[in-house]
């Protein structure tokens, strides 16, 4: 008797859910209809009253596909008010529902990323808001997987810093690397071949992606039309990044020690490098954190935001720091 109950309410239930999606899809068609007829903004005002009717009876994914099928839609009319604020709304369906992070989500928000305005301060929101909720809300940085999706975006509008950002955040240092050969080639002088991989190298370590770091290192050196094969390197700096990257698996401060004071007229390029290393000493080679940083004011900070808190209270801290420029 109970298995039959059983099996009736789960046929009760495939009914309601045909039942619902068969709803849903008529009223698409009438709001594509409204779209096509060039009705826009009769047209989002409906969406937006079907979206809190739907959420209203817990009707979460009804609505979070409703939104995204037409925030598409107006995306494809040239309507980007109506299309972003559609797609707030499917963060709003998203934040409300605790759904869990699924790539197949982190795809769709990506998309719905890449169709809107690059300058326009709703795509700002909508980043930001995105990479929150797939942290799980808790102040962490976002699912590296969704920084990845954003990263190539940026990197197709040719937004390389920000690309860079993103990339950064996420575990593809293939991605990386070859977005970095393409920025340096087309924005960078040929003397700073070695500046734009030595910089990505030290963040990745600094955020504790060890593996990140290395291929990002391997193929942006393999790759770059301006770096004979190596190593060694005719570049010092490349040579003192490959130096590094193998003494790291030995863990030991005085190799790290001798490499960084041997190397210092290379590190001695970029003022930042010596406080990354100073992080990575910390990380990698047991060295104590400083009391002090010696660089104050925005540099400081900067550099605070993008490696969190010290140790020994960021043993966790690779997703716990803040966006930085990096520039």
């Amino acid at each position: 008797m109970a298995a039959a109950a059983a099996a009736m309410a789960e046929q009760e239930s495939a009914r309601n859910g045909a039942r619902n999606r068969g709803g849903v899809q008529r009223v698409e068609g009438k709001l594509r209809a409204s779209v096509e007829k060039g009705d826009y903004y009769e047209a989002h005002q409906m969406y937006r009253t079907l979206f809190f009717r739907y959420m209203s009876q817990s009707k979460h994914a009804e609505a979070r596909e409703l939104m995204c099928s037409g925030a598409l839609l107006f995306f494809s009319h040239g309507q980007q008010n109506s299309a972003a604020d559609l797609s707030m709304l499917v963060l709003e369906s998203l934040e409300k529902a605790e759904v869990e992070v699924a790539d197949e989500l982190l795809e769709s928000l990506a998309k719905l990323f890449s169709l809107m305005d690059p300058n326009s301060p709703e795509r700002v929101a909508f980043v930001s808001r995105a990479l929150k909720w797939s942290g799980g809300g808790s102040g962490k940085l976002g699912h590296p997987r969704l920084h990845q999706l954003l990263a190539l975006t940026l990197w197709k509008e040719q937004n390389y810093c920000e690309s860079r950002y993103h990339f950064l955040h996420s575990s593809d240092g293939e991605g990386c690397a070859n977005m970095l050969v393409e920025y340096s080639t087309a924005r960078g002088f040929r003397s700073e071949v070695d500046l734009f991989v030595a910089q990505a190298v030290l963040q990745f370590l600094c955020l504790k992606n060890k593996s990140s770091a290395s291929v990002v290192f391997t193929t942006y050196t393999q790759k770059h039309p301006s770096i004979e094969n190596g190593p060694p390197f005719v570049q010092p700096l490349l040579n003192f990044i490959w130096f590094l990257l193998l003494a790291l698996d030995g863990g030991k401060l005085t190799v790290f020690t001798v490499l960084c004071e041997q190397y210092q007229p290379s590190l001695r390029r970029d003022p930042m490098y010596n406080e990354y290393l100073d992080r990575i000493g910390q990380l990698f080679f047991g060295v104590p954190p400083k009391q002090t940083s010696s660089y104050g004011g925005l540099l400081g900070n900067l550099l605070s935001s993008l490696m969190g808190p010290s140790e020994p209270e960021a043993e966790d801290s690779q997703d716990d720091s803040s966006p930085i420029e990096l520039d």
